[in-house]
């Protein structure tokens, strides 16, 4: 460490300071000691300074100085993390709306994974699998654990013992769910007119406009839950070979394959194959 005395103090003066070794090492283990809480304060680890021009002797610990309480962070405490959550609409907790931008990068990434379909269930296994365009606010995981949800549930296409659903990461397919952003899904639906707003279910794809998952539509008013759960079971609708059917009365519950998000046209909004009754 370097020699703290000035260099430029009369002789005099230095031999006092030698002299009076008691008070002047009392002194320096004092700013030794703030030196050290300052440290122990900063990083949350305590770091002891030995004196100015003095170790300490091997197998001896240096006097600690008083334990001083750690104060939590005026920002920490003013803005604590809790998760937000959205509000309770037709009796469940909805997701919070995301904001999606008009494009993101132009190409999916596969969700990596695999999850079987419930235990007990029987018929036909359908692979399938997820992908999401990079650079969108979502979480492929998520993303991925809500499709599959969706899919086996009872009220679902698998409904009856007909169908499993299992989702894979690679190999062959029946079909992919890809979240998109409404400029790729303008690209993807082709030579279908979705005008960055709608989705649609070809080729082999259930492409999900990003921006509909994110905020919903205005058919389904603040219920964003159901109404993804639409959404999917719409477009995977089309590539289990359903096509578009309309409302049969004013008042009656939609069939799903109705384009709900265009309009309800009198019916109450519906977001599975077989809704209980």
């Amino acid at each position: 460490m370097h020699d703290l005395r000035d260099p430029l103090a009369p002789a005099s003066s230095r031999r006092r300071r030698r002299r009076g070794r008691g008070p002047g090492r009392a002194g320096v283990w004092l700013v030794a000691g703030g030196a050290a809480v300052a440290v122990a304060a900063a990083s949350g680890t305590a770091v002891w300074l030995a004196a100015p021009g003095e170790s300490t002797p091997e197998g001896r610990s240096s006097p600690a100085p008083p334990a001083v309480a750690a104060k939590p962070s005026p920002v920490a405490a003013a803005h604590p993390r809790v998760k937000r959550q959205g509000p309770i609409v037709n009796g469940r907790r909805q997701p919070l709306p995301v904001r999606v931008p008009r494009s993101a990068r132009g190409t999916y990434a596969v969700v990596p994974g695999a999850w079987r379909a419930p235990e007990g269930r029987r018929g036909t296994v359908v692979r399938y699998l997820v992908e999401v365009e990079r650079g969108l606010p979502f979480r492929g995981a998520e993303f991925a654990a809500e499709v599959h949800r969706v899919l086996n549930d009872p009220r679902g296409w698998g409904r009856g013992g007909t169908t499993r659903f299992v989702r894979v990461s690679r190999g062959p397919v029946r079909f992919r769910v890809s979240l998109s952003s409404p400029a790729l899904v303008d690209r993807m639906c082709a030579p279908l007119i979705t005008g960055g707003e709608l989705s649609c279910g070809q080729g082999g794809r259930s492409v999900l406009n990003a921006r509909r998952w994110g905020t919903g539509a205005t058919s389904y008013g603040r219920d964003l839950a159901t109404y993804r759960e639409y959404l999917v079971n719409h477009e995977v609708g089309h590539l289990l070979g359903h096509e578009h059917q309309q409302c049969p009365g004013p008042g009656r519950r939609a069939p799903v394959m109705v384009q709900q998000t265009k309009s309800l046209y009198g019916c109450r909004p519906n977001a599975w194959p077989f809704p209980r009754a």
